[in-house]
């Protein structure tokens, strides 16, 4: 037994010993990983509204990633805002409201499109019929009624008025107001305010109504594009990649799934989840429903999906020129989506920025 127990052959032992022990660590330690990260998300839905990590859930996309609803909001900039203070886990607004906020140094990663503008999917300056605004001039000293200030409906605003001519002075005698959505058309037939917003399904059912004309609209500003993102606290991203990656994933097979699949079936199902979920809304405004509006595949996000509104925010002067550079913004790294003829799992290629591009 003294032969053995030599200064020696116990370094090599202890050595050995070390060497299992960082094996079972390095075999083990994932999956310890793994189990430790949260699989329920907090979040803020839209009242009357399916939204699409609600779809994706619905649908069996996140597989072992639940929800938990809080609220409801109807603000963009309050949502993102508090994703970034760690009230919910992760929040959605128009990418201006995302730039403003990363250029106050939040925590925050967009990490995927998930609603946007095209023919179906689009909102418009309404008035009445018989209203005397005709052009971006007549819009100077009028109220226009929007569900939220500083977000995609005023910078649409400011879009249109700056294309035809108006200076700043003038654009500023334009005044936006908040008006909750489902109070707008109302708001704009009862002439408390002479301009007002309206989208997708309360556009279609006001202009199913009558008496109002459109006069202009994102789509017709910008054509085709994606408008909002889902932001996550990035010290969510670092300690829950996983999770992460499914719920991403889960949204960006929602957004296909509802490309892919016949209207009346995606309205249906919005019908059942809003029914099944038992908050006490309506129904019978999700028949108008068409599009999520999402421009790129899966809802992968690009640079010009931020640098439109980067571009805005510095003319402004809500953001300085240079403070933000729009890759810093998003990453597409925890978007796993592929199509059917593909491999439905992560890219493997490293990336060497944020964009994950």
């Amino acid at each position: 037994m003294s032969t053995l127990i030599t200064p020696s052959s116990r370094r090599q032992f202890l050595t050995l010993l070390g060497l299992s022990a960082v094996a079972v660590s390095c075999g083990s330690g994932g999956g310890g990983a793994a189990k430790d990260e949260t699989k329920t998300l907090r979040y803020q839905g839209w009242a009357g509204s399916v939204i699409l990590p609600e779809l994706a859930e619905d649908l069996g996309f996140l597989d072992d990633v639940k929800l938990k609803w809080v609220g409801n909001t109807i603000s963009g900039p309050q949502d993102i805002q508090s994703a970034a203070t760690g009230q919910v886990d992760f929040g959605g607004a128009f990418n201006g409201a995302v730039v403003k906020l990363a250029a106050r140094k939040a925590p925050i990663t967009a990490v995927i499109s998930y609603y946007g503008v095209d023919k179906a999917a689009y909102s418009g300056f309404y008035v009445l019929k018989d209203s005397p605004i005709h052009s971006a001039r007549d819009l100077i000293g009028k109220k226009v009624g929007m569900n939220t200030l500083g977000a995609h409906s005023e910078a649409m605003l400011d879009i249109y008025l700056q294309r035809h001519g108006l200076s700043q002075a003038d654009i500023e005698k334009a005044e936006p107001l908040v008006v909750p959505p489902v109070n707008t058309e109302q708001s704009l037939r009862q002439k408390q305010i002479q301009v007002g917003v309206l989208g997708d399904i309360l556009r279609d059912k006001a202009l199913q109504t009558g008496g109002i004309r459109p006069l202009f609209t994102d789509y017709q500003l910008l054509g085709d594009f994606s408008a909002g993102t889902y932001v996550v606290n990035d010290r969510f991203l670092k300690e829950n990649p996983d999770t992460a990656r499914t719920f991403v994933t889960g949204i960006a097979r929602a957004i296909e799934w509802a490309r892919a699949t016949p209207r009346d079936e995606v309205i249906a199902r919005q019908i059942e989840i809003v029914k099944k979920r038992g908050r006490n809304e309506g129904t019978a405004p999700l028949k108008y429903w068409k599009s999520f509006g999402v421009a790129e595949t899966a809802g992968r996000i690009t640079d010009k999906e931020f640098q439109l509104w980067i571009d805005w925010l510095a003319k402004r002067g809500d953001i300085e020129k240079g403070q933000v550079k729009a890759s810093d913004l998003y990453t597409n790294e925890f978007n796993a989506y592929s199509r059917k003829d593909k491999a439905d799992k992560p890219s493997t290629a490293k990336t060497t920025s944020k964009s994950g591009s």
